[in-house]
């Protein structure tokens, strides 16, 4: 049976275990938290961004949940700047206008500011540019592409975090924090 290892990765995080781009000077990786030698992440979380990482020791399952063409819907929280509408929601739902061509329809939904941890360091507050906080649902995955198609229709991405990959979902895990389930993408994660 395929193993999940759930994993909410911290804010300046790499989704590796190990930096490779930087031996002198290592940020931060998967190994400052786990010790599991026989898993690798299924897709990846930028550096900069927070929440649900997928570990597997099953690389079919790994291909499936990692691979676009799996159409795996993502779902994150969006911290954006400015005050978001129905109507920026309804932008993104059909889809935007990338330099790499045009994102697929989204889910979008407005967000009263969700009970999360608090981030380290904080983001930076203006007191004269509000912020607001959308769920936005994605099947695609191209580089950056929440924080690209925000920013394209003028809300730029403050803070993002990944709620749930397909039947996996991030639940009550605090930042560093893990927990195995069961892994299929037919039957429901934990």
């Amino acid at each position: 049976m395929s193993q999940v290892l759930l994993f909410n990765k911290p804010f300046n995080v790499l989704s590796q275990f190990t930096d490779k781009e930087r031996p002198e000077d290592p940020r931060a990786t998967l190994a400052n938290f786990l010790t599991a030698p026989k898993y690798r992440a299924a897709g990846r979380l930028d550096y900069d961004s927070e929440g649900l990482l997928i570990l597997t020791n099953d690389g079919v399952l790994q291909h499936q949940l990692a691979n676009p063409q799996g159409k795996q819907w993502k779902t994150y929280w969006v911290q954006v700047e400015g005050e978001a509408t129905q109507e920026l929601c309804d932008t993104l739902a059909t889809g935007v206008d990338l330099k790499d061509g045009r994102s697929l329809p989204a889910r979008c939904k407005l967000l009263k500011i969700p009970t999360i941890w608090d981030r380290n360091p904080p983001i930076r507050y203006r007191a004269s540019i509000p912020d607001s906080w959308i769920e936005l649902s994605i099947r695609e995955g191209r580089n950056r592409q929440v924080r690209r198609m925000t920013a394209a229709v003028g809300y730029p991405t403050l803070r993002l975090v990944r709620k749930s990959v397909g039947p996996f979902h991030l639940g009550d895990l605090q930042p560093g924090e893990s927990r195995y389930a069961q892994g299929n993408l037919t039957g429901r994660g934990s």
